[in-house]
């Protein structure tokens, strides 16, 4: 069943009517039984009246052979006329009285008070007294089965109009129903008719509260859509404006080195190729590696090993740090080793900000990149001497394209908002600090949900690169 108004009706539809079934069945219990202790009640009354009008010699029993008893009767056509019989009996067993509608057969035994009996192959309830002044038995009866049909007639007349009552009962439920789903119908109308542009709230007015938790879902998956949106607009078109110049400038290169009148103008157009290529694979990296980390799926964990990524990646690193006449020194506890959802995203986040160190750092200068773990966590840091993060703009400085007044020529400002989103997906922090001299401290702390080095840092001296 795929409708959640049928199905939210069948369960009320089954749960009312068991509740509704259970009372009609209590209230006819309870009526039989009422009824049967007034009727018992009726015999009693009778046979005290009997007992009393013999007494008052209003009946006359003393005469020779039984007498016929005149009881009062119904009104004639009634369905329960000469319902009621009686019988009177001396206390030495002669019959002394009996009433038209009296069987041939005994009414009970010898007992006193209620008792049922089978007389003439017939059921009935029979009440039985004595009167000890005049030594006699007065027997009032009648037929269970004319009981049972007037305790069945007035059940009867109960439990019909309940069940007539039922499918008006099922027709209210379903409208209810209806009425209560309602606001999910507009809900649903609403988003039919937005444009594919139209991200805004689902709703300006309040939700009903057992939908207001699925209208904040949507809400929320609307503003990620959004900035999912924003982000690829912007994306493409500082791609598309950033390309276009280093390309525009390399044609135009290369039209000089076609054209060089001599071998050293065309020498310097063909140099000025190379490094216009050089920051356009770059700038394509970086665009790329933005677009894989933006899309990464998180993963369920997998232990890495730190202390190699790190040495790894500052190896990788040792070309563009010979080219800045950079040096490294590296400090990091050896076997450090992490459980962490992404392996790759540490490394992708490590290597732009240690690529940003050494084109900042001054010509000679010196980047140090540091391992530390504790506490569950690991903290890698890469300080540099270069000019650092100006005061002003260190809360701005992983947004995506942002440039500050001290960014490095060829610069795209994608650098450190990859690293941003890296760690954020690990669910851990980057970190800005102003170093003491100058320069500038970034931290990666990152939690670890595996086994980490007891240690901290390691000793330090490790230079894993030269001085070009």
């Amino acid at each position: 069943m795929t409708s959640i108004r049928a199905r939210l009706f069948a369960i009320l539809l089954v749960a009312t009517g068991a509740v509704w079934l259970s009372a009609v069945w209590w209230i006819q219990h309870s009526t039989r039984a009422e009824v049967e202790q007034v009727l018992d009640a009726r015999l009693a009354e009778a046979a005290q009246m009997v007992s009393s009008l013999i007494s008052d010699r209003r009946i006359d029993v003393a005469s020779t052979g039984p007498v016929e008893l005149d009881l009062p009767e119904p009104a004639a056509g009634s369905a329960y006329a000469r319902q009621l019989s009686c019988q009177i009996w001396s206390l030495d067993g002669a019959l002394l009285g009996a009433s038209a509608s009296a069987p041939s057969g005994r009414l009970a035994a010898e007992q006193t008070g209620f008792s049922d009996s089978l007389v003439d192959g017939e059921a009935w309830r029979v009440y039985t007294m004595i009167n000890d002044d005049l030594g006699l038995r007065v027997m009032v009866g009648d037929r269970l089965t004319v009981r049972e049909r007037l305790v069945t007639d007035v059940a009867r007349g109960l439990l019909l109009p309940a069940l007539a009552i039922l499918p008006v009962l099922a027709a209210l439920i379903w409208i209810s129903v209806g009425r209560g789903l309602a606001p999910l119908g507009r809900m649903a109308r609403a988003l039919s008719a937005r444009t594919a542009d139209d991200l805004g709230p689902v709703a300006a007015g309040p939700l009903p509260r057992e939908i207001r938790p699925m209208g904040a879902a949507l809400d929320g998956l609307f503003a990620r859509v959004a900035g999912a949106r924003e982000r690829e607009r912007s994306f493409t078109a500082f791609a598309a404006h950033e390309l276009k110049t280093p390309l525009a400038g390399i044609k135009t290169q290369a039209q000089i080195a076609a054209m060089a009148p001599d071998e050293a103008t065309r020498r310097q157009a063909l140099a000025r190729i190379e490094s216009g290529v050089a920051r356009t694979d770059r700038m394509v990296r970086q665009l790329l590696e933005l677009a894989a980390v933006d899309g990464a799926p998180e993963g369920g964990g997998e232990v890495a090993n730190m202390t190699r990524l790190v040495t790894d990646l500052v190896q990788d690193m040792q070309r563009l740090a010979a080219e800045r006449e950079v040096q490294f020194r590296l400090e990091i506890a050896p076997g450090l080793f992490c459980r962490i959802p992404d392996p790759v995203l540490p490394a992708v986040a490590l290597r732009n900000i240690v690529e940003n160190a050494v084109l900042a750092s001054p010509p000679g200068g010196e980047v140090v990149v540091e391992g530390v773990a504790r506490d569950a966590r690991i903290t890698l840091s890469v300080l540099d001497r270069g000019a650092g993060i100006p005061e002003a703009e260190r809360t701005r400085v992983t947004e995506r394209f942002f440039r500050g007044a001290g960014a490095t020529a060829g610069g795209s400002g994608l650098g450190l908002a990859i690293a941003q989103v890296a760690v954020e997906r690990l669910g851990g922090q980057l970190r800005f600090a102003p170093r003491t001299g100058g320069g500038e401290a970034v931290q990666i702390v990152l939690p670890c949900a595996g086994p980490v080095h007891e240690s901290g840092r390691a000793s330090a001296g490790r230079d894993t690169a030269t001085r070009s």
